[in-house]
């Protein structure tokens, strides 16, 4: 179970902004984003070390993508196929809308359930596989404008306890601004706890699941000169640990 916030701003200077916390198990190994695959030097990621696949990454053409569990699908299964290999094929694209339709061809009864975000500065979608119990073909969605949550079930669905208590605080906060460095409103939020695992944005657990990382990411608009993708990255709760410029370089 994870947390992804989306700002789509269409004909602004930054027109995607993101907000994701990673929870998972805190003995499971993981890597930082970095350019960790020698067959993808494009690829800017987290690298999961138990199954080689990531849950976010970036790649040199500004396309992001987030891979999250979906209710009830918690780690890998013997059977299944990694979901952390949906986001390299993702970013094996150069725009959002190309990686989309190329993910909709894929077979979703491969993988547990899952949802993706694919994004750049111009579309972004969300695609849907309901596992081996689902369709062969998945669920590809745009994006709509605004601010919108991605957790472990649908988008923005009300069926989500934590979209219920916490979307609506991301709405009235203050974007933002990449320009001036103030991210200060959305790294608050992406700190709040709830009244338990389903409603918190923030997860600690005495059962060893819970938030292991956070992440802050901008895309400017294509031909803004001397612009580039900002990604700062919290290797830890974002509560207890400072975020931190990713080099994309």
């Amino acid at each position: 179970m994870c947390t992804v916030v989306i700002l789509r701003r269409p004909g602004h200077d930054w027109p995607l902004i993101l907000g994701a916390n990673r929870d998972e198990m805190r003995g499971r190994p993981s890597r930082p984003p970095a350019r960790h695959w020698p067959d993808r030097g494009e690829v800017v990621a987290g690298l999961d070390e138990l199954a080689g696949g990531s849950w976010m990454g970036l790649n040199d053409s500004g396309v992001v993508a987030c891979v999250l569990n979906r209710h009830g699908s918690l780690g890998p299964a013997a059977d299944a196929r990694s979901r952390g290999e949906l986001v390299l094929e993702a970013l094996d694209h150069t725009d959002a809308a190309d990686a989309a339709n190329a993910l909709a061809d894929l077979d979703a009864r491969s993988y547990r359930s899952f949802n993706l975000l694919v994004a750049d500065d111009r579309d972004a979608y969300w695609i849907k596989g309901l596992g081996r119990d689902g369709p062969a073909i998945p669920g590809v969605l745009p994006v709509a404008e605004g601010v919108s949550m991605l957790t472990a079930y649908d988008i923005d669905s009300a069926e989500s306890a934590r979209v219920r208590r916490h979307l609506p605080a991301f709405r009235a906060a203050p974007p933002p601004d990449p320009e001036t460095g103030d991210w200060e409103a959305w790294r608050d939020q992406l700190s709040q706890r709830g009244e338990g695992v389903e409603d918190a944005v923030l997860i600690d657990t005495e059962t060893g699941f819970g938030t292991v990382s956070s992440s802050l990411l901008a895309l400017p608009a294509a031909g803004r000169e001397g612009a580039a993708p900002i990604w700062l990255y919290a290797e830890g709760r974002p509560d207890r640990i400072a975020y931190a410029p990713v080099d994309l370089g």
